[in-house]
Parts: C-alpha cells; structure tokens; sequence
C-alpha cells in the first residue's frame, strides 16, 4: 500500500481563494489525511513523489484552476511547510545566500555575494512565522517564549540561528540565519576570491605548523570563523584538537577532533555550562590544540594562561575593528573573569601569549580581505607593542564600486621567522620584501 493510499477525498468549501489562503488550505487538509507513522518507512525519494500525489489530489478537488507552473509551485511550498521551514526553505537550498534576516512576517531580506537585498519571501502571518520559528527552536532542544524571549540554535547543516520574539521584538517575531556552505571553503577558494594572497597564505601555513598562538579579530561578517576553519586545515593529522564555541560552526576536517558546546541555563535558570567551563575541562582533556571559535567573556583569562603553560598553537576569533581595539578588548574581557588583576600583568599575559593578529575587514562592495597581518612582539611601559607584516593598502574604487587596492608587506621580517626555520617550514627568500 503506497503513502497515497491512506488519502481519503473530502468536499471542500467552493469560495475563491488566494494562493497563500489555497496553500495553508491544503497544508491543514494534508495533515489531516496523511498516516504521519509512514513518514519514517518511506525513503527521501519516494516521500517527496508520495506527497506530491497526496497534494495533487488536493489541488483537483478544490477545483481552482491552475497552470502547470503554478501546481508545481504550491506542491513544492506545501512540502516545504510541511518538512522544512515554509517559506524560506528555498533560500536555505540556495549555495550564494550567506544571511536569512526576517524582519517580520512580511519582510525578509537576504545577503548574497556579501550585499543585501530584499526578496519576495512572506510569511502569512506573525503566527506562522512564530511556528517556524518553534519548530527551528525544539529541533535541537532549546525553547522560546515569554519567558525566554530569544533563543541561539543552528541547523542540521550548521547554520546559526537566532531568534528574538515580542514583547521585545516590537513588530513581531524576528529570525536571522547565517549560514554555511555545506562545502567548507579552503585555501584555494580565498585565494581565488583574493580575500588573502599567496605570501600570506604561506606565512600562516607556516605558524600553525610551528604551533604559533593565532588571534583573528574583524567585525561582524568578516569572515572570522570561515578564515579560522580554512587556517585549522594546515594542523596535523596527527594531533588531538578540541573545538569550544557557543554555537557549533567549526568544520574541521581532521579525524581526531572532539567538539564542545555551551549549553544555555534551562527553565529553573540553572545548569548552564559556559565557555569558560569548556576551557577548563579541555584542559584536562590532553589537548594539542584548543581552538576556541570566539572569546567574548571571562574565558579569556583561561584561554591566555592555556597558551603561557605549553597549550601553544591555540587559534581563536574576536570581534573587533582594529588590532589595537582586540587588545583592548581582550584585556577587558580578562577582567571580566573576576580576577583582581593589574592591568600591566594582564598586558604582559596578552604580549606573551598571542603571537601573530589577522585582521578582516568587510568593504562596502561586500569583498572580504585579510587587511593586516601583525606580530605581537612584547611591552613597553604598560602598552602591548607590535609589528605590521603585511597589509591591504586600498587605492581607489573602481567604476562598479568593486574596492581597488593591493597585498604589500611592509618589509618587516618577523621574529617568529627563526621558529618556522626550526620547525622545518622554509619561506621564500623575498617573502617579506616590500614592493617600490
């Protein structure tokens, strides 16, 4: 007996119908008369094939007339109500879409190619898209209501999701996915995009192979995590490496990686586990290499002193616009583990920890590029000092807005230089000569 057969056929009220009101119509009629214990016998292809019958029966008995296009397009958005996330489904499927922003029921926006643009996407309402939301939320076990207004999550392919739901969303629910790729970009890919160029791809081949402590810092939407899991892929296979972030975005794609997440406080308020947890036991855990996917809070202190006691080669992301600014951050993130520390012990932590700084920069044109590559070389007085080794010099924009400029090194030969030799890494010659 196929899927189709437990359909039983049902009159319908004879009145003119929109499209939304004909889809959410026969979404409601669907779920009535489909044997929802079947769904799990049924494999991907023979599902999709079974409810597409199920569907066009429905069409034919509500006898609104429809052209081919138009039946095929309300099959494939009541499937998508009924086993993906309704109306932004299709965007999901879509491999140039980076950010889902839904505003309101009746505003969506996308980011493709690093811009934004509006699309045509509406819910049929708050309550829909309410549903939507629940059901992206209970997926992987979080909740979110009254009490607990906003909620992060991610889906099955990875993306980060965050929702936040009235009475602080004024307007309405509001959703905002950022997605991935289900192909993790590699070094080829940045190169090609010239986000980073050859020199530099080298240089930071060479400091994770010789086990450099590594701090990427850029704004929101740079590239951070994308960079960082480009960068994991020179570590080797043969070392343990422990993955802590907030949401799981890593991609690592070596064998002996174990991944940690923080869990949010349930219903009570209690049983949370927070980062600074994670980076505890880790370091119990017999790590090689600690890979923390963004410092934000009391962790910091943790994270320094795992790298000034033999936890070398870590890499972690901050959000910050400058180098200088990510060392003012991560300072202040350091007294945030309640530490009474002085403020010059806290730099010196900070100078001997982190080795290089990768600073990326989203411009207006939506290329993203690696703008300065700097070593941190130790203190003076109370200030953290450091060296630019290469950076992105912008000279104009051209007639598109496409940003024009070049990759220069400033000249500087970096005292890490001498590590990469003793870890066998050998750099061309003239790779940091600065161009006349």
């Amino acid at each position: 007996m196929t899927f189709s057969d437990h359909f039983t056929g049902r009159s319908l009220d004879r009145r003119p119908l929109s499209f939304q009101e004909l889809k959410t119509r026969i979404h409601r009629l669907l779920i009535e008369r489909i044997d929802l214990s079947k769904l799990d016998l049924l494999r991907s292809g023979e599902l999709e094939h079974e409810i597409g019958v199920v569907i066009e029966r429905l069409i034919g008995e509500e006898g609104v007339p429809l052209s081919h296009q138009e039946k095929e397009r309300l099959v494939a958005e009541v499937q998508d109500e009924t086993f993906g996330l309704g109306p932004i489904q299709p965007l999901l499927s879509s491999p140039d879409i980076s950010d889902i922003l839904v505003n309101n029921y009746a505003s969506t926006y996308v980011e493709r190619h690093g811009k934004l643009e509006k699309t045509d996407i509406v819910f049929r309402d708050n309550a829909h898209l309410m549903q939507i939301i629940e059901r992206i939320v209970t997926g992987v076990g979080r909740r979110i209501d009254e009490s607990s207004p906003f909620v992060d999550a991610r889906l099955a392919d990875g993306s980060r999701v965050n929702a936040i739901i009235p009475p602080l969303a004024l307007d309405g629910p509001v959703l905002s996915i950022r997605r991935f790729g289900l192909e993790a970009l590699k070094m080829a890919d940045l190169l090609a995009l010239k986000t980073i160029e050859p020199r530099i791809a080298k240089l930071i081949e060479g400091a994770v192979k010789s086990r450099l402590n590594i701090l990427i810092c850029g704004g929101t939407g740079t590239g951070k995590t994308t960079l960082l899991n480009v960068i994991s892929e020179f570590i080797p296979e043969n070392e343990r490496i422990i993955t802590i972030e907030d949401s799981a975005e890593l991609q690592l794609k070596q064998d002996h990686v174990v991944r940690l997440e923080t869990r949010p406080p349930n219903i009570e308020g209690s049983g949370e586990i927070t980062q600074r947890d994670l980076v505890r036991n880790a370091l119990r855990m017999r790590p090689n290499r600690i890979i923390l996917g963004e410092v934000r809070g009391g962790e910091a202190l943790d994270m320094l002193q795992a790298m000034n006691t033999g936890h070398d080669g870590s890499i972690s992301t901050i959000h910050a616009n400058t180098v200088r600014d990510a060392m003012s951050r991560l300072a202040t993130m350091v007294m945030m583990a309640g530490m009474d520390l002085p403020d010059r012990a806290i730099r010196e932590q900070i100078s001997s920890a982190i080795n290089i700084i990768i600073h990326l920069v989203r411009f207006p044109d939506g290329t993203r590029r690696v703008v300065k590559l700097s070593e941190i070389t130790g203190m003076e007085a109370n200030t953290i000092t450091m060296q630019d080794i290469f950076c992105f010099v912008q000279s104009g924009v051209g007639p598109d807005g496409q940003v024009i400029g070049e990759f220069r090194a400033t000249g500087v030969r970096p005292r890490f230089a001498e590590r990469l030799k003793t870890y066998g890494f050998v750099l061309p010659p003239d790779i940091f000569e600065g161009r006349e």
